[in-house]
């Protein structure tokens, strides 16, 4: 099976996975590990900040990042499965 041309809105998909994203966030998120690797610099420098939300903000968004399917990269591109 192959991964389709394009997102559900019609843009291409992003070269980031959000597997990838989802276990950064999840593993190293204290860091905004994931936030740093979509791009999302001003979210990343705020999860640095706050240790991720005291954990509470990384795992949460580590775990979106792995079940919805519309997170963007920071060019508004969706995340590949």
């Amino acid at each position: 099976m192959t991964t389709p041309v394009n997102a559900p809105n019609g843009t291409p998909f992003s070269t980031k996975s959000k597997v990838v994203a989802g276990i950064l966030q999840i593993l190293v998120g204290g860091v905004g590990a994931g936030r740093w690797y979509t791009g999302h610099y001003g979210m990343a420098i705020a999860q640095l900040l706050t240790c991720g939300g005291l954990g509470v903000w990384a795992l949460i968004d580590g775990i979106l990042f792995l079940v919805k399917d519309d997170r963007t990269d920071s060019e508004g591109l969706v995340l590949k499965s």
